[in-house]
């Protein structure tokens, strides 16, 4: 039985300040901890897009051209996550990629063909939703390359890699970690949700009975693509606030850029959440 008590008008027009509200909440509701939670993200948040665009800024003032890659299983949070990131960022100078299936011309063509012509313009960001790594997990998974084009594209990715390395573009990779449990959660969410529902695919629904195999491409695509040029950085994820907060913040610790120093929050990532691929590490999915 709830001991919640009712909150009235009169409660609210006399709070004067977020403080207020939580002291409000703690006296008549069992709700205090997760409003606590929310408003902290929502100032963490705030803060750290601040800085985000001042980093833009920086990045379109000395022409840097940054791709940043988010990968991860379905419902890992991939698309939560960029939107954190572009919310507040002006559109002439950052922009998604999120690639449909190729067309019969794009099969025909060399595999990083369509990816080349989305890269970074000097001054821009470039958020993929999914990228040339699709060829690494998603497709072997499903069936939708041979072995050859496989074994082909995992040899080539550090080559074309180093080659935007050499030429300047900075590649930030993030592959975005979630528990089977919690994808399974997601799913269900997605498809109770109407807002949600356009999300779950077929694809989707192969992902609980295909964990494994998921798991083992997975694995394959760290080892011969994290390189010193160009690391996989693993977000544990399954806690999506957190995830986009230490996201935002690992990125911003790349730079170096105007107006850094006068921040007022911590620009660190938390290496609880945020690790570096290596081959010892234990990975929630």
């Amino acid at each position: 039985m709830s001991t919640d008590k009712k909150f009235t008008a009169e409660d609210f027009e006399n709070l004067e300040s977020n403080e207020g509200l939580l002291e409000l909440i703690k006296e008549k509701s069992g709700l205090y901890k997760k409003v606590h939670k929310t408003l902290l993200y929502t100032e963490e948040l705030r803060l750290l897009q601040i800085e985000l665009v001042k980093l833009q800024r920086w990045i379109s003032k000395k022409n840097k051209r940054v791709a940043i890659i988010f990968e991860g299983r379905d419902a890992a949070g991939k698309g939560g996550n960029i939107r954190r990131f572009m919310e507040h960022l002006n559109p002439r100078s950052s922009r998604l990629v999120a690639l449909n299936k190729p067309t019969e011309v794009e099969k025909g063509q060399w595999y990083f063909q369509r990816y080349i012509k989305e890269l970074p313009n000097p001054g821009e960001i470039v958020f993929f939703d999914r990228s040339w790594y699709n060829r690494a997990v998603v497709e072997p998974v499903m069936g939708f390359c041979t072995q050859k084009q496989y074994k082909e594209f995992l040899v080539q990715v550090p080559e074309f890699e180093h080659m935007m390395y050499e030429d300047g573009v900075i590649i930030i990779k993030f592959w975005l970690s979630i528990s089977k449990d919690e994808q399974l959660t997601r799913f269900e969410e997605r498809k109770e949700n109407p807002l949600k529902r356009w999300k779950f695919s077929p694809v989707d629904k192969q992902g609980q009975t295909l964990w494994d195999k998921y798991t083992h491409y997975k694995s394959e695509m760290f080892s011969k693509t994290h390189t010193s040029y160009s690391p996989w950085m693993i977000i544990k994820s399954n806690d999506k606030q957190v995830a986009r907060l230490e996201s935002i913040r690992h990125v911003i610790s790349q730079f170096d850029y105007d107006g850094k120093e006068e921040t007022k929050i911590t620009l660190t990532p938390d290496p609880n959440v945020v690790m570096r691929y290596f081959r010892s590490n234990s990975n929630i999915d």
